[in-house]
């Protein structure tokens, strides 16, 4: 279940860095880069902090999907740049998932809730901030829709709900997060919640 959750984020996350590239007017071979380090980039930095092999170099399915869904998005963006509302609920689900599935991660290699929590996060929102730096936008966490904030909510759900696991179950603990992390991100898109910004 683990591994079909991470392969369905790595596909989102890899049409939204390639989305991204489009948008920027790429050619094929920028638009597949971006799109790879867009969905790949926030697991391996998740691996390195928790000092495992990054995926992307020990498991060739999550490259190959995350290409795949880049050539697609290269393909067919005039269809999906129509797809804006569709695309933003994929994009929350996968910050979900690897948010999810990078704090529990962190958890298994025996880190503190708080280092787990931190861990989760850049797991979601590491593969973003790539994105945006490497098509010179100021990133998206640092500016809109509370998108970190919804990944730090759900990290600390599951950090300090594994305490009392045994009681929860792993799988109603890691749904509750994934749902948490969804739902409050796709509130903020409809209401445009934003942190507070200076007053000039």
């Amino acid at each position: 279940m683990s591994l079909f959750a991470e392969l369905v984020g790595t596909a989102v996350f890899a049409a939204s860095g390639a989305s991204a590239a489009v948008g920027k007017r790429l050619d094929l071979f920028g638009v597949v880069v971006i799109g790879v380090i867009c969905a790949l980039g926030g697991g391996a930095i998740r691996d390195l902090l928790i000092d495992a092999k990054p995926l992307v170099l020990t498991d060739w399915r999550y490259p190959l999907v995350a290409v795949v869904a880049a050539l697609v998005v290269f393909r067919f963006h005039p269809a999906l740049s129509r797809m804006r509302t569709s695309m933003l609920i994929l994009d929350a689900a996968g910050l979900a998932l690897f948010t999810v599935i990078g704090t529990l991660k962190g958890l298994d290699f025996g880190f503190a809730v708080y280092a787990a929590c931190i861990v989760g996060v850049l797991s979601g929102i590491g593969g973003g901030i790539l994105r945006d730096v490497l098509v010179q936008e100021i990133p998206a966490v640092l500016r809109e829709d509370f998108y970190a904030m919804a990944a730090v909510v759900g990290a600390v759900m599951v950090g300090v709900g594994a305490r009392w696991e045994s009681q929860i179950g792993h799988w109603t603990l890691m749904l509750i997060a994934i749902a948490t992390i969804f739902v409050v991100r796709l509130v903020a898109i409809r209401y445009r919640w934003q942190a507070p910004k200076p007053n000039f």
